[in-house]
């Protein structure tokens, strides 16, 4: 008898590490479809085309044009299951129909909690202590299908996303991995996934990481730490002057009495925010250069500098 066989969507490192855990349980892969790489993005992740090649497996990178061709494709191989890994679209329902025993999606989140886009950059802009992989059914609406499995990890009070991302894939890997067996027997449980109001996130934008220095500091932390290199970035205006702000940090020094204001204290450089609570500011650049902190924190120290 024959092992089974799954055709892959698949995108990123949970592409990568989640193909390489079908081919480590013996999975035969007639099929990988990925992702052609955006010219304008700063690829910092594994290609799944990369390791396809490496495996000699049949990968392709279809356009939207060529759905139809795609799912015809896709059921002429007759897989026994569909996977998507990180794969950047909703896979049409004739595409889910063409899997015999079912398709399964590993989302970044702990479902139903960051159902869409971008699940771990909205998980830390929330302030949260965990977020986790899922993997579950597919449906045709986006990641509301029965749930297979789950594991949670932790996301530190400091932890950027690039950071959190990786403890992701790996929770993805080990789901996967514990999952295949009982996928694989016809054993898996499967748990109906509650689809709760204000669960669904939508695709963020570089305009997105602007910072309002009217918030709290613990806000504008989370905003900093969610989208830190090598994601777009959060950005501010000081003193007429664009500011990159790569990563910052919530201090318990006392701010100076005057609103929002940029100040240095003790070879730090720090924002007192209107919304309350201090930051401190540990990398910036201006005009693509580094900012020399300690330097602009001297000339700071006894005259704040307001911030709009």
């Amino acid at each position: 008898m024959s092992g089974p066989t799954a055709v892959v969507f698949a995108y990123h490192d949970v592409g990568v590490r989640c193909l390489k855990a079908l081919l480590s349980a013996r999975v035969s892969i007639p099929l990988v479809v990925t992702v052609t790489d955006d010219s304008h993005e700063n690829r910092w992740y594994a290609s799944v085309a990369e390791t396809a090649a490496d495996y000699g497996l049949a990968c392709i990178a279809p356009a939207t044009a060529a759905a139809a061709e795609l799912e015809a494709r896709v059921r002429a191989l007759q897989p026994d299951f569909l996977f998507s890994f990180y794969y950047r679209s909703l896979l049409p329902a004739g595409l889910l129909a063409g899997a015999r025993r079912g398709a399964l999606n590993m989302h970044g989140s702990l479902l139903p909690k960051y159902r869409g886009r971008a699940p771990v950059n909205w998980a830390i802009l929330k302030g949260e202590g965990e977020t986790g992989a899922t993997l579950h059914y597919m449906v045709e609406q986006a990641d509301a299908g029965d749930i297979v499995d789950q594991l949670a990890v932790p996301i530190l009070a400091d932890d950027d996303a690039r950071e959190v991302f990786a403890k992701v894939t790996v929770a993805a890997e080990t789901i996967l991995a514990r999952s295949l067996p009982k996928l694989i027997a016809g054993t898996a449980e499967r748990r109906p996934q509650p689809i709760l109001p204000g669960q669904y996130f939508g695709r963020r934008t570089p305009a997105d990481g602007r910072i309002d220095w009217s918030r709290p500091a613990r806000e504008i932390h989370d905003l900093v730490r969610a989208v830190a290199p090598p994601f777009p970035g959060a950005f501010a205006d000081v003193g007429g002057e664009r500011w990159d702000i790569h990563r910052t940090r919530v201090s318990e020094r006392t701010a100076p009495r005057m609103g929002a204001s940029l100040f240095g204290a003790d070879g730090g450089l720090y924002v007192a925010c209107g919304g309350g609570g201090v930051l401190q500011i540990l990398e910036a650049v201006k005009a693509r250069e580094s900012i020399d902190l300690p330097r602009l924190s001297r000339a700071l120290s006894s005259r704040p500098l307001p911030l709009g």
